[in-house]
């Protein structure tokens, strides 16, 4: 995955791409509205930095500011403050940067 466009077009795809990594398939799912999923992914990753970032969203997006607040903490990342929509782009723009390298 090189870019954040091609990530985002894939969501209209069934199933995320084969090559993606962990984090990024836990946030293509919250993409594509399936959060069991996502999380499912974000908590197989638990540990890492970026499946921490992105597992903070997903308890954001739950309501569940507490448990947001802790895995943001795990991720070395500030809560976010911006619309979960904006967040996942920005999760989304950087996971993707960081994956081209």
């Amino acid at each position: 995955m090189t870019s954040f466009e091609t990530f985002r077009d894939s969501l209209t795809e069934a199933t995320p791409p084969a090559d993606l990594p962990l984090a990024l398939q836990a946030l293509w799912w919250a993409g594509r509205d399936d959060w069991n999923r996502a999380h499912d992914c974000a908590q197989q990753g638990e540990g890492e930095p970026d499946c921490d970032w992105v597992h903070a969203y997903l308890h954001r997006v739950e309501d569940d500011q507490a448990n947001a607040g802790y895995w943001y903490r795990r991720a070395g990342q500030t809560p976010s403050r911006v619309p979960v929509e904006e967040e996942w782009t920005t999760i989304a723009r950087t996971l993707c940067v960081r994956s081209a390298s």
